[in-house]
């Protein structure tokens, strides 16, 4: 299994909305808006590495999101 984060900055007043929305792609275990220079940090558990890049293409297509950092966990 592969674990990421995947941090999320949101237009202003779209945090909410796109947590949830976060929450529903596959492959997502939970997302939570936290304080800081991103709005949302999301945690993916999948089976490649090309799963979470295709997770995070599908995050940085819902509309609200400004911009994604992906970051693999290596242990």
């Amino acid at each position: 299994m592969v674990v990421a984060y995947i941090m999320v900055k949101a237009h202003t007043g779209d945090a909410d909305r796109l947590r949830d929305e976060t929450e529903t792609v596959d492959g997502v275990v939970s997302a939570h808006i936290v304080a800081g220079d991103v709005d949302i940090i999301a945690k993916v558990d999948v089976d490649s590495p090309a799963d979470v890049k295709d997770i995070a293409k599908s995050i940085r297509d819902l509309d609200g999101v400004e911009n994604t950092q992906t970051y693999i966990a290596m242990g």
